[in-house]
């Protein structure tokens, strides 16, 4: 292992202690926020450590296993004892580079999935729909729900576009490398004279926003005005100034509250109106900023813009970008896309260890 490797590793088990130190404190216990990202830090540095403590003690028992084949009456099993440390040692090795690589802290969330057709009109449409069922039947595999957010269907039954969700852990980490375009070559249903055409979809994919994050309002940002109350309710409502209106500062958005009888309990309703309006408004910021990188992610549609070709006739699927090709096109079709998604991730986790050992050379 390289040495650069190993000083990470020491202090990823310097960070355990530290954090079984800090979540034993009673300030922390009581800080329900500041314990789950700690709880969370501490599950994440617990896979590292105790793989690192694994690793040396195989170490260990490989410097004592070399030892023992001076010794004839116990060196047929120093051998065995030899073997099976060195091989959990390998193994161990590529699970830790892997656990330090640098982390997308999106790659946990749900994903949205979007396919849209591209060249070659009707048959691109239902490549399009062969797509969606691809990735429904994977995701079911996985374990992972699938929504249809909205779908355009085509004359023939394709979809000039569909948006599913993808609600399932990691399932954004998973399929973040599907983003591109994907050329299909086959016979169309459309094709009398037999030819084999070639058609083109797009595919996006980004993670979905944490609509469920608290917006937390500060006082300083707000005015907050009271007044009477007006409409329908009776005597009681038009004599006491309980109405209240928000006014968020910094954004200019107003909410405000009449329906209650007392003060505070219209101030509590208009402040979780406020809140849902500044979430919204995050929401169609963060939209606005996905279909930017949609475009970047998606290219062109054209038949030229390609990460991956489908070959019908051929039976055969190729990576583009990692040089991958398999002939297991049906099976990928319905679904088997693990071994497409396992060399993506590999060839993904090679550049970023390429990258650390250039940092630290």
């Amino acid at each position: 292992m390289k040495p650069f490797l190993r000083q990470q590793l020491q202090r990823h088990a310097e960070r355990l202690n530290e954090l079984d130190f800090l979540l034993s404190r009673e300030d922390i216990m009581g800080d329900m926020a500041q314990y789950r990202v700690l709880s969370r830090e501490h599950a994440e540095v617990t896979a590292v450590a105790s793989r690192w403590t694994r690793y040396q003690q195989r170490e260990a028992d490989l410097e004592a296993a070399r030892a023992l084949l001076q010794d004839p009456d116990m060196a047929e099993l120093a051998q065995e004892e030899i073997d099976g440390a060195a091989e959990e040692i390998s193994r161990l090795d590529d699970e830790l580079q892997r656990l330090l690589l640098p982390r997308d802290p999106d790659d946990a969330r749900h994903a949205f999935l979007e396919i849209r057709a591209g060249t070659g009109g009707d048959e691109s449409a239902l490549f399009a729909a062969d797509l969606a069922r691809m990735y429904t039947r994977y995701a079911a595999t996985a374990g992972w729900r699938v929504e249809v957010m909205s779908e355009h269907e085509s004359e023939l039954g394709g979809y000039k576009e569909v948006v599913l969700r993808i609600d399932g852990e990691n399932a954004f980490g998973r399929l973040r490398f599907e983003s591109g375009g994907h050329r299909v070559q086959r016979v169309p249903v459309t094709e009398t004279q037999g030819r084999i055409h070639t058609s083109a979809c797009t595919v996006a994919v980004m993670p979905e926003p944490d609509e469920h994050e608290a917006i937390t309002l500060n006082p300083a940002e707000l005015r907050i005005d009271t007044f009477r109350a007006s409409g329908a309710g009776g005597q009681h409502i038009n004599k006491t100034d309980s109405a209240v209106r928000v006014v968020h500062l910094p954004t200019g958005i107003v909410a405000e509250c009449q329906d209650g009888r007392s003060q505070h309990a219209n101030k509590a309703q208009a402040l979780r109106v406020l809140q849902a309006r500044l979430q919204e408004k995050e929401r169609s910021e963060r939209a606005a900023k996905e279909a930017a990188l949609r475009k970047g992610l998606i290219g062109s549609g054209d038949r030229s813009d390609r990460i991956r070709t489908y070959n019908f006739p051929q039976g055969r699927l190729t990576d583009h970008r990692i040089n991958l090709t398999l002939y297991k096109l049906q099976m990928v079709m319905d679904g088997d896309l693990g071994e497409v998604l396992d060399a993506l991730q590999h060839a993904h986790e090679a550049e970023l260890l390429a990258e650390l050992e250039t940092a630290h050379a």
